[in-house]
């Protein structure tokens, strides 16, 4: 089964050995775009012979960062066609996560599935994990948040189009779309490593926004103050689970309805949901 891997980098050295170590047995190439890194990421990213390195395109919407990154990762996926089983689409620090991964997505492939729309869960650490380790075994501790569901994965051969949205939280793929009958499959966005170096990747992630993004408060996160930072962040603690609990009952944190149900290889039975909207983000990020 052949992966390609499209993803953005803008000084992400500390993250950037974290998703070669989870991925790496899976991708067969990776195509990234550095959007003017100045820390190591570079260095890093030419170590690994997988990866093919480019400039981030010069930017389609001078007044949008936000905007401009997400035409990229809305088109870049095409030169996969005919080349690759699978393309993931997706940001540095969200690895997709499923008890026996290279099976689930060869039985996928197999029934016919297209799409796979992947659940959301914010992982907390309140320490930085140690630089060898492998993330989704280590920082294991996540709250569900529905507002990161995101479709990283899918058939370059199938689909004719995605429609991110901004933040790609949300789709509206064009061709022969298909979901699968239940969902399994967890994207685990690894932000809330440390709270003092996320505060501090906010507030730089803050100096690129453009007149656009601030303006229509897309990245809005990225002023947060450090009060708003640990409110947020005691409200992940609050509702914080063991994603690696074979008995997680995904189907009560995630009810739905999605967006990608009307996509489904077969109904599957809509659960009561438990689970109180709790999630603090809005679909404004990047």
């Amino acid at each position: 089964m052949k992966i390609d891997l499209y993803t953005r980098c803008w000084n992400d050295a500390d993250m950037l050995d974290f998703m070669f170590r989870h991925y790496d047995r899976l991708v067969q190439r990776y195509v990234v775009f550095d959007d003017g890194s100045t820390d190591a990421s570079l260095d890093i990213l030419r170590s690994n012979p997988k990866v093919d390195l480019r400039p981030m395109p010069t930017y389609s919407d001078p007044e949008s960062r936000v905007a401009s990154g997400l035409a990229v990762l809305d088109s870049c996926w095409h030169e996969s066609r005919g080349l690759a089983d699978w393309v993931i689409v997706t940001d540095i620090d969200e690895h997709l996560w499923h008890r026996d991964l290279d099976a689930y997505l060869c039985r996928q492939k197999n029934d016919g599935v297209t799409i796979i729309p992947a659940l959301g869960f914010q992982m907390l650490s309140d320490h930085f994990p140690g630089r060898d380790c492998l993330l989704t075994e280590t920082v294991t501790t996540g709250a569900p948040s529905p507002v990161m569901n995101k479709m990283n994965i899918f058939s370059p051969d199938d689909i004719e189009a995605t429609h991110f949205t901004v933040g790609r939280h949300s789709a509206s793929p064009q061709g022969n779309v298909v979901a699968p009958a239940r969902d399994e499959l967890l994207l685990l966005h690894y932000k809330f490593l440390d709270f003092e170096r996320t505060y501090q990747r906010l507030k730089q992630s803050l100096t690129r926004q453009r007149a656009k993004d601030l303006a229509l408060k897309w990245g809005v996160q990225y002023s947060w103050s450090t009060d708003e930072l640990r409110q947020n962040w005691n409200e992940v603690v609050a509702h914080i689970v063991e994603t690696s609990n074979p008995d997680l009952q995904l189907s009560e944190m995630h009810a739905g309805p999605h967006w990608w149900d009307v996509h489904r290889l077969a109904a599957a039975p809509s659960p009561v949901t438990r689970w109180r909207r709790w999630w603090p983000f809005g679909s404004a990020r990047s």
